[in-house]
């Protein structure tokens, strides 16, 4: 079963500027859990859930969950009451968000959400929020599955989604064979000018300085087009694949290597600034919330950090690595025990 047959569309999202008492009656209103914040141009770029309404510090949860406990108790003084609903989503929503693809397996889901213990799982299409899957549409799929008599399937359903928390994540396929030969097709010549006859004088030689001047911006162009194509499908990749248990292992080794030669800090990806949902801005300008920006395997990998590693010391930066025709570029995730 893929996400498209069990997820739930249209999606019920919040903008992005609004308050924590709309977001409260929203979940109300329709009996849920955990809604998708959307920016204005409609995309994904946080989640926030009934959790988050109680607190978005998880150091202080303990403390604002007695603080809820007393508004329900009517304990609370009104102002301070108005003063929490009026916060803005932004301010309390959890970012980056972890996604799947409408193609991906219902298993698959299972086991991310599993892994970063989420309520619900946001699913794209060609980057667009397009469904949501929640931990009630899993249940529901192995209580139809036994209920069916199937024995083999629930079997090998539950042992995929309910398996050990060290299983780690589902394999990164690498580039299929497909992308990999487009990515690595030549850029088609120009075509070639109908040759005419040109004088042997100045108007002439500016003729042909001109023929080639046109031939250099056609050429520029379709070099053009042939990169943004390659950059679209390394971003849809990048949305769509997650990170594997090995492969993490393998650039945690790699970080080690570079300490033993001296690194201060190790590229662990490089990725287009259109995999950021801003288009890397924040990340250009080092503003706090950068991190809230990330999307597919760049948010895996900051998830990853933040619950492996940074207790154990590391830090993790990002920065623009390159500036193509005045454009941002490729973004660098770096770990980094400087």
């Amino acid at each position: 079963m893929k996400a498209r047959e069990l997820m739930s569309s249209p999606v019920i999202s919040v903008p992005l500027e609004a308050s924590v008492r709309e977001v409260a009656s929203i979940l109300l209103k329709h009996a849920i859990r955990a809604v998708p914040v959307v920016d204005m141009g409609g995309s994904l770029v946080g989640m926030i859930s009934d959790s988050d309404l109680v607190a978005r510090d998880s150091a202080k949860r303990h403390e604002r969950v007695a603080w809820w406990l007393e508004l329900m108790a009517g304990q609370v003084e009104p102002g301070v009451v108005a003063e929490a609903a009026s916060r803005s989503v932004r301010d309390v929503m959890t970012a980056p968000v972890i996604t799947v693809g409408e193609d991906s397996t219902v298993a698959d889901v299972a086991q991310l959400m599993r892994n970063y213990d989420l309520k619900c799982m946001p699913v794209l299409r060609e980057e667009r929020l397009c469904g949501i899957i929640t931990s009630g549409d899993l249940q529901r799929v192995v209580a139809q599955q036994a209920s069916d008599g199937e024995p083999a399937a629930p079997k090998g359903f539950l042992e995929s989604v309910f398996s050990a928390l060290d299983h780690g994540f589902i394999s990164h396929d690498s580039v299929s064979e497909e992308a990999a030969a487009e990515a690595a097709a030549p850029v088609p010549e120009p075509a070639s000018a109908v040759s005419e006859e040109v004088g042997f004088d100045a108007v002439g030689f500016r003729k042909l300085v001109s023929n080639f001047e046109r031939h250099e911006s056609e050429g520029r162009e379709l070099a053009q087009q042939a990169a943004s194509e390659q950059r679209r499908a390394r971003i849809a990749e990048l949305v769509s694949h997650h990170v594997s248990a090995d492969r993490w292992e393998s650039l945690i080794q790699h970080a080690r290597a570079a300490a033993e030669n001296g690194e201060k800090e190790f590229l662990l990806l490089r990725f287009p600034s259109e995999l950021c949902s801003d288009g890397g801005r924040s990340i250009n300008v080092s503003e706090a919330d950068w991190p809230a920006s990330l999307r597919g395997e760049a948010a895996e990998m900051y998830l990853r950090w933040e619950r492996e590693l940074k207790p154990r010391g590391f830090h993790l930066a990002a920065s623009i690595l390159d500036f193509p025709d005045g454009m941002l570029g490729d973004v660098g995730l770096f770990l980094v025990w400087a």
